[in-house]
C-alpha cells in the first residue's frame, strides 16, 4: 500500500490535525489503552521522548478532542465525537498497514510548512525580501 492509498478521510485528518509523527504516536498508544489514565511519564516511557513534549502532547490531543483530563495531569482516550471515534479507528488501521504512507504524509506537511517559513526569509536579487 503506498501513500497514494491512505484512504481520503484518514488523509484529510493527516493533513490538517496531526502535526508530528510523535502527536500520532501518542494518540495511538493512548487508544491501544483507552481506559488507561496516562501521564507524561508514562508517555514519555513508551514513546521514547522528554517528559515535556510528552506533556505538550497530551495538551495538544486533549485540545482537539482525542483525549480528557480526568485529574490533573492524567488523561484517558475520548474522542469528542463518533466521527472522530470512526476516523481515528480507521487511522490505527491505516497506519498499521502502511506506516511509510502515514508518516510520509505528515513529514510531507511539516516539510512544506518549513518551507513556507523559510521562504519568508529568503532575499531577492534586487535587495528586498520575497513577498515585499
Amino acid at each position: 500500500m503506498s501513500k497514494d492509498r491512505v484512504p481520503d478521510d484518514v488523509r484529510r485528518f493527516l493533513l490538517t490535525s496531526v502535526p508530528s509523527v510523535p502527536y500520532l504516536e501518542a494518540l495511538l498508544l493512548m487508544r491501544a489503552e483507552p481506559h488507561r489514565a496516562w501521564d507524561s511519564f508514562g508517555v514519555a516511557g513508551r514513546l521514547y521522548i522528554g517528559e515535556g513534549q510528552a506533556q505538550e502532547l497530551l495538551g495538544l490531543l486533549k485540545a482537539a478532542g482525542i483525549a480528557r483530563e480526568d485529574a490533573p495531569g492524567r488523561f484517558t482516550y475520548t474522542p469528542a465525537s463518533e466521527d472522530l471515534h470512526r476516523t481515528l479507528e480507521a487511522l490505527a488501521v491505516t497506519y498499521s498497514q502502511n506506516l511509510v504512507g502515514v508518516t510520509d504524509l505528515i513529514h510531507s506537511r511539516v516539510d512544506k510548512r518549513a518551507h513556507q517559513f523559510a521562504g519568508a526569509f529568503r532575499i531577492r536579487r534586487d535587495g528586498g525580501k520575497e513577498g515585499s
